[in-house]
């Protein structure tokens, strides 16, 4: 499989989360789910590992890769 073929593949299963993602049906699972909010009294080297994850999110949030 070239380069060429790899991105192409990982641009279709891109586009297929996507479109699976924005489905009615998917939005209304996922609307019927509890919301995820973390403890208030967790321990701060855990409030630390979320809030790298957070900063990793919002960093992938335009398609690139750290």
């Amino acid at each position: 499989m070239t380069l060429r073929d790899k991105g192409e593949k990982r641009d279709r299963i891109a586009a297929e989360i996507r479109r699976q993602l924005g489905t009615a049906a998917m939005r209304r699972f996922l609307h019927a789910l509890p919301a995820f909010r973390a403890e208030k009294d967790i321990p701060d080297r855990f409030r630390d590992l979320l809030d790298r994850l957070d900063g990793m999110d919002s960093g992938m949030a335009g398609g690139g890769r750290q």
